[in-house]
């Protein structure tokens, strides 16, 4: 069973959820692939992991620069997908990459990289939000490309 907090946030409602004292989904409502992230039984309680994860967020939408390092993440998914959410950390605050130089980078094709963008279980604090496509259009956010316009705007990415 997982424990959740949700968050009303610019983006609308959040839900974040933690077992074993990591947080392991952060989804925005309507999300896609949301009820995948959220299965099972949950009861909604605010534990140390969650509360750290509700600051977290506070910080971040007025526009500071949280340390998502602090935050003890536990996504779950195959090896290949945990391998792009981590390239996912190492995309700086206010920068973005493209898939393809996301998938050169982990060698990889920019299609695979996608659809493990796609299905990242930690929204915002895995910033699947700042790979944007080769030509630097907005293409793909489960969350939907308004929100990640608005996230980008945010961190004034470059």
């Amino acid at each position: 069973m997982y424990e959740y907090f949700r968050y009303e946030s610019p983006l609308g409602m959040l839900t974040f959820a933690a077992e074993d004292g990591a947080l392991t989904a952060l989804v925005i409502e309507g999300q896609k692939y949301a009820g995948h992230h959220l299965r099972g039984e949950g009861r909604e309680r605010e534990t140390p992991v969650l509360r750290a994860a509700r600051r977290w967020l506070d910080a971040y939408f007025a526009g500071e620069r949280p340390d998502a390092a602090a935050l003890v993440l536990s996504p779950r998914g195959t090896a290949f997908q945990l391998s792009v959410w981590q390239a996912l950390r190492d995309i700086p605050y206010g920068r973005t990459e493209s898939y393809g130089s996301l998938a050169a980078r982990l060698g990889s094709s920019a299609r695979a990289v996608g659809g493990a963008v796609g299905r990242n279980p930690i929204s915002l604090i895995i910033p699947c939000h700042r790979v944007i496509g080769a030509d630097g259009s907005l293409t793909g956010y489960a969350g939907g490309v308004e929100r990640k316009r608005f996230l980008l705007a945010l961190e004034a990415a470059k």
